[in-house]
């Protein structure tokens, strides 16, 4: 026979006191029942489905019947924290012996920056401080010329090696700007002489001759930004390219003037040294030359100095900055002229007062010292770049 329905419930559970005998249904759920509830047949499915129908009628929310989960207990939200509050703002309590939940320090640090918005007054002018500039030099009794400087040119360079900053050059962009004027002047009417006394020398502006006034300073351990004085090459192809050159060099308490080779490439290195090898006479003949010697080679006074051979060890003495500690390679040590083939600059100087460019006959000096060069640039110029022109002498080697 078929098992007997279950009493379907009349009415919603009544909660009953502790003398009753009926306990009150829990409306927790454990897991125990839980598995239960999943296990039982169709049959106790419909009654279970029936009594949750009659306890949602009745309205009794004291428990839940078997097989269901209980309802999510709601989240206790704090205060501030609902729709109708702001999100995200801290809750402000109040501490012991303390009104406003602020600290002593905190109060006092309120209290000082109020009193700060109350001394600023928006509408008090702002205060506005000027910096003039430096008035530039007088020029004095002497006008600028353009065959000579102005002692204020030297005077700025002086300066400027005392204050070798940018902001210092900006306060007396105008003296910078008057002095570079000065120079180029100067090198201008030089430009005329120089070409005059060399014919091989063209006539170039002042941008391709003179070397400015700012370091490279990438790869150097000086961090100065400026250079300390004025100076200008003339050669075949201006301050830069693989000629010999004439240079003048402006410097308060250092000036000179020079002229040749100057850190030249490998190539014309190499060529330099075969033409010692190989032309000896030549050489000992353009710096044995008496003019070249009396202008550019210190001699000893005794007559047998007055030679050849003290021309060579003068001019080598000259260029022994980076010179070759031995001989180079494929010469023999033992060579005559292995002074000359040890050399990698190919230059000579001669120092100079400040007042030879700034008296009235200075120019004139300048240029007639570099007369007395023309030959020996001429020397270097055709080994380092021949004229396709230009006849070889067959020069015999000198007695060793």
């Amino acid at each position: 026979m078929p098992p007997a329905r279950k009493r379907k419930a009349t009415g919603p559970a009544q909660a009953v006191g502790p003398s009753s005998g009926d306990r009150r249904r829990s409306g927790r759920l454990s897991e125990k029942s839980g598995f239960f509830a999943t296990a039982c047949s169709p049959e106790e499915e419909e009654d279970d489905d029936d009594d949750e129908e009659d306890e949602d009628e009745d309205g009794a929310g004291a428990g839940a019947g078997y097989g269901t989960l209980p309802a999510k207990r709601a989240r206790s939200r704090r205060p501030g924290t609902g729709r109708g509050g702001l999100r995200g703002r801290p809750v402000v309590e109040e501490r012991d012996g303390g009104e406003g939940g602020a600290d002593e320090d905190g109060g006092q640090e309120h209290e000082n920056v109020d009193e700060e918005i109350e001394d600023f007054d928006e509408e008090a002018p702002g205060k506005l401080t000027f910096i003039p500039l430096p008035k530039m030099r007088p020029t004095g009794a002497q006008s600028y010329e353009d065959d000579r400087l102005h002692p204020n040119t030297l005077l700025f360079l002086k300066d400027l090696k005392a204050n070798n900053k940018r902001t210092w050059l900006k306060m007396h962009d105008g003296e910078y700007r008057r002095s570079l004027k000065d120079w180029e002047s100067y090198v201008a009417t030089l430009t005329e002489k120089i070409t005059a006394a060399d014919e091989t020398i063209p006539e170039l502006p002042f941008k391709d001759v003179n070397f400015r006034i700012y370091r490279d300073i990438r790869f150097s351990k000086n961090p100065t930004p400026y250079k300390t004085h004025y100076g200008a090459a003339w050669s075949r192809t201006g301050r830069k390219g693989p000629y010999a050159c004439y240079y003048v060099h402006c410097e308060p308490g250092a000036c000179f003037v020079g002229g040749g080779l100057w850190h030249p490439e490998a190539a014309a290195v190499a060529r330099l040294r075969a033409s010692i090898d190989e032309r000896p006479a030549r050489w000992r003949r353009v710096l044995g030359d008496p003019a070249f010697c009396r202008t550019w080679l210190p001699q000893g006074k005794k007559k047998e100095e007055q030679t050849a051979a003290a021309a060579k060890r003068a001019f080598a003495a000259q260029n022994q900055d980076n010179a070759l500690k031995t001989k180079p390679k494929g010469f023999d040590a033992e060579h005559r002229d292995v002074e000359l083939l040890r050399l990698r600059n190919f230059t000579v100087s001669k120092k100079v007062p400040d007042t030879m460019f700034t008296s009235e006959t200075g120019q004139e000096e300048v240029v007639g010292y570099f007369r007395d060069l023309v030959a020996f640039v001429t020397h270097l110029n055709s080994i380092v770049m021949p004229d396709p022109d230009a006849d070889s002498d067959d020069d015999e080697d000198d007695e060793v």
